[in-house]
């Protein structure tokens, strides 16, 4: 589900943001997206064992189990088609149209924002799934949704520069693909580039972080939540201060800067783990706290100052066509290669624990998989380099 998921994505995005710079309309598509995706997120509230058995008169409990499996990836599939062209497509391309002098804020903000939606999930999804159950998380999520659609129907405006582009629709879908446009944007691609060595350097992590102090660092649910609770709040919070600062400045030496913050903060983790007495659980929260810290500000800033330079130089008249691209590097690429990496670290140290969702043994995320994000990201410098060089022209 997750590989079809990025693919569908990815097609998404890219078509989606051609037909946005041809309809030279964002508004519409941002608002009914994210109406219609909230109406398909509310539509797994009725997916169950027991309504495809009903739906489709079936009695043979494997047959129901791969019918209801086959609905929920189907169901997800058209569900991230509509997000995509919402979010992706549709809104990235209108953030890059209406925040030509305050990108490095804006990037700031929106790179906060999924700090905070993990935070909610980890801090209050249980309970919110005690109280709601499945079915009502997610008739509430997919209603919440829908509405900020229909409110962005009275309040979002299009840039008034935006116009309809009568172009070849098979031509815009090879745009971002082309060699001349790739040797003419030479510095996009390398953001793209290092876009992507950031996002598999920060998925070999990422998937399993709230595992791993779960399971190596013997959290439980407060622990672990308080520790999230500062490092997200303490990161967000520098993160639009620093925002604020950015635009003007040279954003090629600062995400030199950053990155080694980054890198700094995953080695930090690192350390930390294999040298501390784990069994000291008040400094064992104290340290993890710090390190992450340093982990996830670097985290946040390198995302937001590459999303801030890619929006820069991203040419005005094809905003819509380069979304699908940006995709590939920022979703596609990280999501496929970086969980493999960190499942392989995992499997290698035979550390195993009981899934409470399912009661299958699975593997304990080992502290390696920081140390060897921290080498990866390094080849972030290769074309970092190239852009502070201006070896790119």
């Amino acid at each position: 589900m997750v590989q079809l998921s990025g693919i569908v994505a990815t097609v998404a995005t890219l078509i989606a943001g051609i037909l946005t710079d041809k309809a030279g309309n964002r508004k519409l598509f941002i608002s009914f997206g994210y109406l219609l995706w909230g109406i398909l997120t509310l539509s797994f509230a009725f997916v169950s064992k027991e309504n495809t058995a009903q739906w489709f008169g079936l009695s043979d409990p494997n047959e129901i189990i791969s019918l209801t499996i086959a609905i929920v990836i189907t169901l997800d599939c058209i569900m991230t088609a509509f997000g995509s062209t919402a979010n992706d497509a549709a809104f990235n391309a209108y953030v890059t149209d209406n925040t030509e002098n305050a990108r490095s804020l804006a990037e700031g903000v929106l790179s906060a924002m999924p700090l905070l939606a993990m935070l909610i999930v980890a801090g209050g999804f249980g309970m919110i799934v005690s109280a709601l159950g499945y079915p009502g998380l997610f008739v509430a999520v997919g209603t919440m949704m829908s509405v900020s659609g229909i409110i962005g129907i009275w309040l979002i405006k299009d840039n008034s520069n935006l116009k309809k582009q009568n172009t070849n629709f098979i031509s815009d879908i090879s745009y971002g693909f082309k060699f001349v446009v790739i040797k003419e944007n030479q510095k996009l691609y390398l953001y793209f580039f290092a876009m992507g060595i950031y996002g598999i350097a920060s998925q070999i992590y990422m998937p399993y972080l709230i595992i791993y102090m779960q399971e190596y660092l013997k959290f439980d649910a407060i622990q672990y939540s308080i520790v999230l609770a500062g490092v997200i709040l303490g990161a967000s919070i520098i993160t639009v201060i620093l925002g604020k600062q950015f635009d003007g400045k040279n954003k090629d030496k600062l995400l030199i800067y950053f990155s080694i913050l980054y890198i700094f903060g995953m080695l930090s983790l690192y350390t930390m783990s294999k040298t501390i007495d784990l069994s000291q659980s008040l400094m064992v929260m104290w340290l993890t706290g710090i390190t992450s810290l340093i982990l996830i500000t670097g985290f946040v800033q390198v995302l937001a100052l590459l999303g801030a330079q890619i929006r820069d130089n991203t040419p005005t008249e094809n905003t819509g066509k380069l979304q699908g691209i940006r995709m590939i590097f920022f979703v596609l690429i990280p999501m496929y290669i970086g969980p493999m990496i960190g499942e392989t670290i995992n499997e290698r140290t035979n550390l195993t624990y009981i899934d409470p969702v399912n009661g299958a043994m699975a593997h304990v995320p080992s502290p390696e998989i920081f140390l060897v994000g921290a080498i990866f990201c390094i080849l972030i410098f290769i074309p970092l380099s190239l852009l502070l060089r201006g070896k790119h022209s």
